[in-house]
């Protein structure tokens, strides 16, 4: 009986490895240049996270149709026109890096469809954020070069639970940031539209609040929030609160406020894939007990 045993498993041994070097042959045939597009990906998200125009110039065809995940539909010089807008990352200033994960490549001649996960991890005055969306590119192969030719994005939902935290996190990081009057955390916190509107009307832009937190003509010794509720609607998110708030010096006052004040706030975030960023606030001096 071993040795009836022992001959079935020498017989069945040998399969093993053909199966695997049939599903390897199978694999090569279905993407045979599929180390070739993978280093192509991966070279594109290392110098988009660098913001490298020179890359996705030679990435994207000249026809290539953009879809990203909110919806919007772009050409190659929407493409270049928007990374040559942003401004160069200063020193030492959060950044966004992109990976893939779970790539996938078919190939049709000199046709091939690449999905896979993207990756994006960003670090801001509230840790370290990471979004993730589902990604497919059609490339053509012209001249013995491949480029994108269309391009889907769809951003991954995370359970709403996490995403209700990671905005109490950074409405908590913002407000740290103007107490401390660390400019550079609340740089990274507010987006570049951010305004604040206070009970009389007047609104202060982000570099003005900035500016005005970095001379130290606004300083505040108090500012705790309590009764914090989050709503959230897809990618935007509205925070209500309750804040102590007191003014060492303020404009037009270096004095500041006699006594702490409660005020009663609004603050208006949005996620456009490196972390919530606050884009709108609403504050006013709550009155009586």
């Amino acid at each position: 009986m071993k040795r009836m045993l022992s001959l079935a498993i020498v017989m069945l041994l040998p399969g093993a490895p053909a199966r695997a070097q049939t599903a390897t042959r199978a694999a090569a045939a279905t993407a045979p240049e599929a180390a070739e597009l993978t280093r192509l990906l991966k070279e594109f998200l290392a110098g988009a996270s660098r913001n490298d125009a020179a890359v996705h110039d030679r990435f994207w065809a000249e026809e290539v149709v953009y879809t990203g995940s909110a919806g919007r539909r772009v050409g190659k010089p929407d493409i270049m026109a928007d990374v040559r807008a942003a401004a160069a990352p200063k020193p030492g200033a959060p950044a966004t890096t992109y990976t893939a994960e779970d790539i996938r490549i078919q190939q049709y001649g000199d046709t091939a469809v690449i999905a896979f996960r993207l990756v994006g991890t960003s670090g801001g005055g509230s840790g370290p954020h990471v979004t993730s969306y589902l990604n497919t590119g059609t490339f053509l192969k012209r001249n013995g070069q491949w480029r994108a030719v269309a391009w889907q994005a769809t951003r991954t939902p995370g359970p709403a639970g996490e995403a209700s935290r990671d905005v109490v996190t950074a409405q908590a990081a913002l407000h740290r940031a103007i107490l401390a009057s660390d400019v550079k955390a609340l740089e990274a916190l507010a987006d570049e539209s951010f305004v604040w509107t206070d009970q009389a009307g007047e609104q202060m832009t982000r570099a003005e609040l900035l500016d005005l937190l970095g001379s130290g003509r606004l300083k505040y010794s108090k500012l705790d929030t309590t009764d914090v509720a989050v709503s959230l609607y897809g990618d935007t998110a509205v925070v209500r609160g309750v804040s102590q708030r007191q003014r060492a010096v303020s404009p037009g006052s270096p004095t500041g406020d006699a006594a702490p004040f409660t005020a009663l706030y609004t603050l208006m975030l949005v996620e456009r894939g490196s972390g919530w960023k606050a884009v709108a606030m609403q504050s006013s001096r709550k009155e009586g007990p």
